[in-house]
This record gives structure tokens, sequence and C-alpha cells, in this order.
């Protein structure tokens, strides 16, 4: 790769990192149902599409962060961060292999995972240690649940049906190795 093609491919890089935050912060924004949100398919998305991890995790974090100083935190948000990040690692699974059985498995699991470790946190917080407290708080949940599958299925979808259509119609775009987080393009 040319040193002119590198500096194309960061800058190109950079502007879809930014996007990225941006279509993450402002859809935080929206109304819209409860859990029915773009962050974790955004995670998985930057996890699998960008090869520094690090990198990756900057883009949920900061959409969360940015859109969190006008919706504001509560004690839970590190438990709800964690997870997401976790959305990022299960992105960086998929990475070699971008087809729709893997990556709608990856967003179920994190959905799964969202579900599981949040309920978990709001019930050690929120409700008797009890067996009923328990039930009680994943009962109340399920809603929630059944927003957070909607919506991590659906904009997962969109992001990597988006690149795969991309992709598609400019092959220059496909991705044939990570490697310290520079993409090489395809020959």
């Amino acid at each position: 790769m040319t040193k002119q093609a590198f500096l194309r491919c960061n800058r190109s890089r950079l502007i879809f990192i930014v996007a990225l935050i941006l279509v993450g912060m402002v859809a935080r924004l929206l109304p819209y149902p409860p859990n029915f949100s773009p962050i974790g398919a955004i995670a998985l998305f930057a996890g699998a599409t960008l090869g520094a991890k690090f990198r990756a995790a900057l883009i949920p974090l900061t959409a969360m962060l940015l859109s969190d100083c006008w919706l504001g935190m509560h004690t839970l948000m590190p438990v709800v961060y964690a997870c997401f990040l976790f959305n990022v690692w299960l992105g960086s699974r998929v990475q070699s292999r971008l087809k729709p059985l893997p990556v709608l498995g990856v967003s179920v699991s994190g959905s799964i995972v969202f579900y599981g470790v949040t309920n978990a946190a709001c019930w050690y917080v929120g409700y008797p240690h009890t067996w009923a407290g328990l039930i009680s708080c994943y009962t109340l949940a399920v809603p929630f649940f059944q927003n957070t599958l909607a919506g991590d299925l659906f904009f997962t979808s969109v992001l990597f049906g988006s690149l795969a259509l991309a992709q598609w119609r400019f092959p220059s775009l496909r991705v044939a190795a990570y490697a310290n987080g520079q993409v090489a393009a395809e020959e």
C-alpha cells in the first residue's frame, strides 16, 4: 500500500469513526422504545470492522458519554458500558467471517449478555436479595429485553448489510487483512 493510499485509508477511517459516534449519540437522543437502540450494534460493528480494539471500544463509549451529558447518568451505567465493551469484543470474534449467521449469532449473544448482566446489577441494587426478588427483576425486564434484541438485530442488519452492499458496489472497500489496526485492501 502506498503512503498516499494509506493516508486516504486513515482519513476515511477517521470519518467513519466520527460518523458512527455521531449516529450513536444522536440516536440515543431520539424518542424510541426503551432499549431499542443502535449502540449495541454499533459496538459490535466497530469490533468487527476496525482492527484496533481500543479504537473500536472508543466508538460506543464516546457516543454513550456524549449523549449521557443530556440524558443523565445512573448508578448502573458502568455495567451498561461494560456490556457494550463486551459487544466490541464479540464483534472482534467475527472479524474474519462477516457472514449473516455468525454476525446475527453474536448480536443475539450480546443482547442476552446485556439482559443477564444489567438485570443482575439491577437486582443487586434495587430488589430484595431473594429468589422472589431475582425472578421479579428478570420477569419485569422481559419487555426491555425484547426491545434490546429487536434493536440489536435491526441495527446490526442495517450496519452489516450496508457494509456488504457498499463492498459489493465498491470492491476497493473489501478488507483482506487487519494488521495492527491498519486495513489492507484487496488487490
